[in-house]
């Protein structure tokens, strides 16, 4: 099998060195290509840290400066990827396209759906996608994992992370996403769930937009609560994890010979009401001394081998990306927001609100294609599907069984009833309500200002639209805002409508004049003497005082 390495910076030293190792080791893999935009640094590598064996290693390996100059080998297996984060989406779905295995350093991409995209490409091209969150593969995580489930501490109660230093700062992504992908794997790892609630703070202060320290609060349908604090703002190194359970207490600690301790702490109750504290003596808990790097490569290329699927696949980075973007997601409330009160009532129900803005799977009962997005604090009922391209906006809600077609835009703050069908290439603005069983027909539009002018503002001025149960909008028609179109009206294809459109009325034209009346079913009306019966349905009608109502025989009912 032969592989690829990009990417020779700060950690992909670490994985260059351990690639010569097992190279040697196992001898079931050829190093064929090195790449690096900056060949002085490779060959600085080989020869300050293989100084012996330098010249024999250059002679093995070829050099490059671009992915682009060896993808296409057909004697290249898989490639490994350890450039710069806002790189890893690109270089991933070259390798992917080009029908090769891949491990990427995390995150596997900087949002979900780009993530998504790779994820379902290399389940097309049947190849391993594989992401670097190394804590999953350190001894000490797999003995954690043990005790929980043994329940050496009883039943969790909350966990925190701190992952802390002094420099390296980034300036190309936050302290989020550099570092919060190791704790966020490892939690979801050891709970083997996803979390219900995400929220997240922090503060940018040495440039503006990159945050330097965050806390991200995780909340799990188990009641299960903890925090991931993360600073490289911090007068020393500290990576700690520490996991509280009713009878005991797990800490583990990267930086220290020994990782896992254990503390047998645990609270009694006097009489069932006075907490007494229960201190004991802790204990080393003995795990294997192996390399977590090591271990990780061993096993991506053991999962190329063997055609196993790896535990950090792209299904896992997709779930860690999920509540990244959540978090990500409080932390840009936080810098438009002023309101104090208003920021720390954002905590995200994430079973209301998907990561990527869609709620396919998140929704009971609700289908939304990939294509279409869904913005926050937006409520869909049970039956509802929303087709391709579709953007529904923030505080909207959209009642059950409502049909949404291609390329629709709905709000902010828009209401839509039951059992309504829109159809493709409408825009609902905000201001307009649909009641019950409206149709949309095709194009149609809404507007709400009536004066627009590019550069006037008239927010302010948007005037209400309201489209009464039942009624129906033909295609390309528009209506003009501050009208209410009453119910069972008909409105013609390509109709204008200007003002107030009665009950069971039908309109035409530009602007759009009442030509006569339709039943509930839509069928035209004939009236004589005041009265009609619906040639399709049956239904009776009385016009009184220039209004229809329903007739049932001796009661007249709207």
């Amino acid at each position: 099998m032969k592989i690829a390495h990009i990417g020779v910076g700060y950690w992909g030293k670490n994985i260059l060195r351990n690639l010569f190792i097992l190279e040697q080791e196992t001898k079931k893999f050829q190093l064929k290509y090195i790449v690096d935009k900056n060949k002085e640094n490779i060959l600085d590598f080989i020869h300050n840290n293989f100084k012996e064996n330098a010249n024999e290693i250059l002679n093995k390996v070829i050099i490059k400066s671009d992915l682009n100059e060896v993808i296409n080998d057909q004697d290249l297996d898989a490639v490994l990827i350890s450039t710069p984060a806002a790189t890893h989406y690109e270089l991933t779905k070259l390798a992917l396209l080009n029908n090769k295995h891949v491990f990427v350093e995390k995150p596997l991409a900087l949002n979900y759906n780009q993530a998504l995209e790779l994820h379902n490409l290399a389940n097309q091209n049947n190849k391993i996608l594989m992401v670097g969150h190394i804590l999953l593969y350190h001894p000490a995580i797999s003995k954690i994992k043990e005790l929980i489930n043994q329940g050496t501490i009883g039943k969790l109660f909350y966990f925190y992370s701190n992952r802390l230093n002094i420099g390296k700062i980034r300036v190309e992504e936050n302290i989020l996403w550099s570092f919060a992908p190791h704790d966020i794997s490892v939690i979801l790892y050891l709970l083997n769930k996803e979390p219900i609630k995400v929220f997240s703070f922090g503060g940018d202060y040495l440039n503006k937009g990159i945050f330097d320290t965050t806390t991200t609060i995780l909340e799990f349908d188990n009641g299960v609560k903890g925090h991931i604090f993360l600073s490289w703002l911090h007068p020393f190194k500290e990576q700690k994890m520490i996991f509280v359970g009713s009878e005991g207490m797990i800490v583990f600690d990267d930086l220290t010979q020994e990782k896992v301790f254990l503390y047998p702490h645990k609270t009694t109750w006097i009489d069932g009401k006075i907490p007494v504290v229960n201190k004991a003596e802790f204990k080393i808990i003995e795990t294997e001394k192996s390399e977590p790097l090591k271990n990780e490569l061993i096993h991506f290329i053991d999962c190329i081998l063997n055609n196993k699927k790896p535990l950090t696949d792209s299904e896992e980075s997709l779930r860690v990306l999920k509540v990244l973007e959540l978090a990500q997601k409080q932390l840009d409330s936080q810098t438009h927001n002023t309101n104090f009160n208003n920021f720390f009532n954002s905590y995200v129900d994430v079973n209301k609100i998907d990561i990527n803005k869609k709620v396919k799977s998140e929704l009971k009962e609700v289908f939304v294609h990939e294509s279409s997005y869904i913005d926050e604090n937006v409520e869909i009922g049970s039956g509802t599907k929303i087709w391709h391209f579709s953007h529904i906006l923030k505080n909207t809600k959209i009642g059950s069984n409502v049909i949404i077609g291609q390329n629709v835009m709905i709000g902010p703050d828009v209401t839509i009833g039951n059992n309504c069908k829109i159809q493709n290439n409408v825009s609902v603005y905000k201001g307009v309500i649909l009641e019950d069983d409206v149709f949309c027909g095709p194009s149609c539009v809404f507007t709400n200002v009536y004066n627009p002018r590019a550069f006037i503002e008239r927010k302010h001025e948007f005037r209400n639209t309201l489209v009464k149960r039942g009624a129906t909008i033909g295609a390309n028609a528009t209506i003009v805002c501050g009208v209410t179109i009453g119910e069972y009206a008909f409105i013609g294809a390509g109709a204008v409508v200007t003002k107030d459109v009665p009950d069971y009325a039908l309109v035409v034209g530009v602007p759009a004049r009442q030509i006569g009346w339709v039943c509930q079913c839509g069928n035209k009306l004939i009236f004589e003497n005041d009265y009609s019966k619906c040639s399709y349905c049956n239904k009776e009608y009385l016009l009184i005082e220039g209004k229809v109502k329903i007739y049932l025989g001796k009661y007249v009912i709207k």
